[in-house]
């Protein structure tokens, strides 16, 4: 991270805090402890049928619940929530924990120490939710949310382990993942849409030539996708 913050210099973010470069790294691709998740449902199912190679798998995603989530989190973790009036953690937020920390102004990550003292506290790990800066648009339109173990020796399969009541798995058959792309593409959640930019439009136009030209290459007796246009002029 710090390697990261010292090169990245010409993308400066708007408080040199370590989750504030936490969530540019993470945001252009960067391993952190960070994992990423979203609000809408719509946006899962665009990222469960991005890899057309995985097709013939069936899906996962995972549905969190925050508020038992945040029933696990230490005392002054959950009592800054209840005084912001707020669910998850923002970038401020966050920060204000590690201000009264011993170490808060001898290193740019030492703000992060008081995770692991919390936990030594709890005795066991905890999970952050963290809403990311509107560092671009690509942010928004995905409405994302991030999430944090406070060891990062944890992993989250085993924390979720530990809180059955925290998480659903809600499993997508692998026949419905072409229909599911299709309604997806006619709702517009795309990769034009979600990646505003113009590697976001170079994603959907390839894919969207790439499948149109398989459906006419497809044999005459083989089930083949409806187009969004075809689908609209379907009776019921």
């Amino acid at each position: 991270m710090r390697a990261f913050r010292k090169y990245a210099q010409a993308n400066v973010v708007l408080q040199d805090s370590v989750w504030s470069w936490l969530a540019l790294g993470q945001h252009h691709g960067l391993p952190t402890r960070l994992l990423d998740w979203t609000y809408s449902p719509l946006v899962a199912l665009h990222f469960l049928t991005a890899d057309e190679a995985l097709y013939d798998q069936d899906g996962l995603i995972w549905r969190l619940n925050i508020d038992r989530t945040n029933a696990a989190l230490p005392a002054p973790a959950s009592q800054l929530l209840k005084r912001e009036g707020a669910s998850v953690f923002t970038v401020d937020m966050i920060s204000l924990l590690g201000l009264h920390d011993a170490r808060h102004d001898l290193a740019f990550d030492a703000e992060m120490g008081w995770l692991e003292r919390l936990e030594q506290d709890t005795g066991q790990p905890f999970l952050l939710l963290l809403e990311p800066p509107s560092l671009d648009q690509r942010i928004v339109q995905q409405s994302a949310l991030f999430s944090m173990l406070s060891n990062p020796e944890a992993d989250l399969e085993g924390w979720l382990q530990d809180h059955p009541d925290a998480a659903q798995r809600i499993i997508v058959p692998a026949d419905l993942k072409w229909e599911i792309r299709d309604r997806l593409d006619q709702v517009n959640v795309t990769e034009r849409t979600l990646f505003p930019d113009l590697s976001g439009l170079s994603q959907w136009l390839r894919r969207y030539y790439r499948s149109r030209a398989e459906a006419q290459s497809a044999p005459p007796d083989s089930a083949e996708r409806l187009s969004p246009e075809d689908e609209r002029k379907q009776p019921g």
